[in-house]
């Protein structure tokens, strides 16, 4: 153990005081770019070495912000139409396959039940309902008979705009043919001949014909029925290629 004399003074006893200027040899080993303490025996103990000379300080400038705004505002207006788009083709998407299914509902209803059942389509002033109903007397459904109450309905009236906003049967203006040869589908999206009914048979057949179903943003898609087989086949239209294509 080390033991000072009663009396002697800080540089008798070897000991550098860190309040004053160190001593050359000291700042000669202290070098000024790390900082943190430095210790070395005998001198300069606890010295607080600076930190580095022109140091920059962390942070962005004003005009940096402002680039990175505009940056941000610019490639979000690209990518929002895009995205949109994107969205109504989904929708619309998901509004077809919603309809096929109720058409094979009806179909295998038809088969529960051994009696016809069919899908009335109504067109309004704001688009066109849809309602299924059942032979009541086993002649066929008839639109004289559904209004005197024989073919009763067995389930509500419905549209597509109720569960999809923006989509409808309708066709965009200048659709071609399915068939390349075809005639084109004009104004009108219901193609059931003279009938508004596709019908249903207890056997799995049906009616033919094809339900024209479009987007907000001008997707066309087509729900085309198969009279001998009862078979629902879905088609989307393609306006790069102007060609239909199974969706």
């Amino acid at each position: 153990m080390w033991n000072a004399q009663p009396g002697a003074s800080a540089r008798q006893l070897g000991v550098h005081s860190t309040f004053g200027r160190a001593p050359r040899h000291c700042q000669d080993r202290a070098p000024e770019h790390l900082a943190r303490i430095e210790v070395h025996e005998g001198c300069c103990a606890g010295e607080v070495v600076p930190a580095q000379r022109g140091q920059a300080t962390m942070g962005y400038t004003l005009i940096e912000l402002m680039f990175v705004m505009v940056l941000s505002l610019t490639l979000g207006a690209v990518a929002t139409p895009q995205l949109l788009a994107a969205v109504e083709a989904v929708r619309a998407t998901g509004e077809v396959r919603y309809a096929a299914i109720k058409l094979e509902h009806a179909r295998m209803e038809a088969i529960v039940r051994a009696a016809d059942v069919g899908w009335q389509f109504i067109k309004g002033e704001d688009g066109y309902t849809y309602r299924p109903f059942v032979d009541g007397n086993h002649n066929g459904i008839r639109t004289r008979e559904i209004q005197r109450g024989i073919d009763p309905p067995i389930g509500p009236a419905e549209r597509l705009s109720n569960y999809f906003a923006g989509v409808d049967f309708g066709i965009i203006p200048g659709l071609p043919a399915i068939e390349r040869g075809g005639t084109s589908p004009g104004t009108d999206p219901i193609k059931l001949g003279s009938s508004n009914i596709l019908t249903f048979s207890p056997l799995g057949t049906s009616s033919s014909g094809s339900l024209y179903v479009r987007g907000r943003t001008g997707a066309q898609y087509v729900i085309r029925v198969l009279g001998e087989t009862g078979r629902l086949r879905i088609l989307k239209f393609d306006a790069r290629t102007q060609a239909w294509k199974p969706a």
